[in-house]
């Protein structure tokens, strides 16, 4: 048996990640009345979101590409087409950018901006039916055509990338294959038996000369090698919320235990999603985590990977915020991930690293925070620059002033928009003159700028930061 690991989502845009220099993920202001709510309402109401009045149809790649207008949208997911019209105007990305997936396949660009979302909760009434898919010429013919040892082969190696047993008896070949049922709805094979309860698929190869293999031909290039498959969906765990504490008046840090015998090692830069189950629909949120502080305590139990800390800020009409924080201690949620593109390459040499963050896009600081003060031993100056409207919203204000006066090459400025008269720090919004005295370049220095925050905050600071004279590789954007 061979357990292959959850694999990475390098989907440039999401929430919480890091995406390329200069993009941004687009949102746009929804109409009333349009909310994720009003969309599942929608669902719920009986309406033919199809035009098929309840009919399944298995579309061709024909039949598809007539389908690309406003009014008469259909794109594909993985296999799956659905009628998207009726959600453009639900859409957070707006009309034009669900428009680019109109007609086609939109797989990869729908893994490139939101893989994570559950799109088959929240579609599953725009559902207009299964892709006409061509046979791949290796899998195509009659099942006896699996009795050659080379083409078995091609198919043995396939196979081996997912958990496998393999059983053979003089007339057949058996493989119990495990988390992958549905995955050859077009291979000739017989599924003679199927638990869904263990993810389980039991594949019956009829062989053409009764006699027993001694081995299943020459394996292919890359057999029983660990390879990235992106269209594996995200895998969840089912955790146990053990904690809540208050970090400000709307925001709280959630403490969650992972299923004994788990362990989940959350990179630097990585991020996890919560899922949950509202009014039947399943909503997905991604959250950066935190450890439990600036400077957690050695072997803590967030270092060894059995509990989650994460700063969620509540907002009233929020549909998954609102319910987290009414949810009682000893709750199950549901955490899929890591996931996330960040690598740790674009800190080497980094001498001074700067981060300028608004709101929660300080969580995916706190962490490196941490990291360039305790494991790079090349920084020599980590500065925060923190915005927020009042100063009852900093976030851990307290720790981010305890770890200045501890660590000499730790600096820490707080940026309010709505001040009270008794405030003495800096007021206003970010600048050009702000960040001019904030981002030093000392001869021979190796900067690096992070940006996390609303898409607006995002794409300002950016903008003022290239005016600066910082190239592109000096510039890394965590998606908020």
């Amino acid at each position: 048996m061979l357990n292959v690991p959850s694999q990475s989502f390098p989907a440039a845009g999401s929430q919480q990640r890091v995406a390329p220099t200069g993009q941004s993920r687009n949102k746009v202001a929804l109409k009333p009345g349009h909310s994720l709510l009003d969309w599942i309402r929608l669902t719920k109401s009986g309406r033919d979101l199809t035009g098929l009045r309840g009919r399944l149809i298995e579309v061709t790649e024909e039949e598809l590409k007539k389908h690309n207008t406003r009014n008469d949208c259909w794109t594909c997911i993985r296999g799956m087409v659905y009628n998207v019209s009726a959600y453009m105007d639900f859409h957070p990305g707006g009309e034009e950018e669900l428009m680019r997936a109109a007609g086609i396949d939109s797989t990869d660009l729908f893994d490139q901006v939101h893989r994570w979302v559950n799109y088959e909760s929240m579609l599953k009434e725009c559902l207009v039916g299964r892709m006409a898919v061509k046979p791949s010429p290796a899998l195509r013919g009659s099942v006896s055509s699996f009795g050659s040892r080379n083409e078995f082969s091609e198919m043995h190696s396939f196979l081996w990338k997912y958990r496998i047993i393999l059983i053979q008896t003089s007339c057949l070949v058996a493989k119990f294959l495990y988390e992958i049922i549905n995955m050859f709805p077009c291979c000739p094979v017989l599924i003679v038996q199927t638990a869904h309860s263990v993810g389980k698929v039991q594949v019956c190869l009829h062989k053409s000369v009764k006699d027993k293999w001694t081995k299943v031909g020459q394996p292919l290039e890359h057999h029983d090698t660990f390879i990235q498959c992106k269209d594996r969906e995200l895998s969840y765990r089912e955790c146990v919320l053990v904690s809540k504490s208050d970090v400000t008046h709307d925001t709280q840090v959630l403490c969650l235990q992972l299923p004994p015998g788990s362990n989940m090692q959350v990179p630097v830069g990585r991020h996890v999603y919560l899922k949950t189950s509202l009014q039947g629909t399943d909503v997905v949120k991604p959250y950066t985590p935190v450890d439990q502080s600036l400077i957690p305590p050695s072997q803590s139990s967030a270092e060894m990977g059995s509990d989650l800390n994460l700063m969620i800020k509540i907002y009233p009409d929020g549909l998954l915020t609102s319910h987290l924080a009414s949810l009682p201690i000893g709750s199950s949620l549901s955490v899929g991930g890591p996931e996330g593109s960040f690598s740790m390459r674009i800190l080497h040499d980094v001498t001074h690293l700067y981060m300028l963050a608004a709101g929660t896009g300080f969580t995916p600081m706190a962490r490196l925070i941490r990291l360039a003060l305790q494991d790079l031993t090349s920084i020599r100056k980590a500065k925060l620059m923190l915005f927020n409207r009042q100063e009852r919203d900093i976030l851990w204000c307290s720790q981010l002033d305890e770890l200045c006066t501890k660590e000499e090459r730790f600096e820490v400025e707080y940026v309010l928009s709505e001040p009270t008269d008794s405030w003495k720090g800096r007021r206003g919004r970010i600048d050009a003159c702000m960040l001019q005295n904030f981002l030093e370049r000392p001869e021979k220095a190796r900067c690096l700028v992070c940006v996390c925050g609303p898409t607006r905050f995002t794409e300002l600071a950016v903008q003022l930061v290239r005016q600066l004279d910082f190239s592109e590789e000096e510039i890394l954007i965590f998606q908020g």
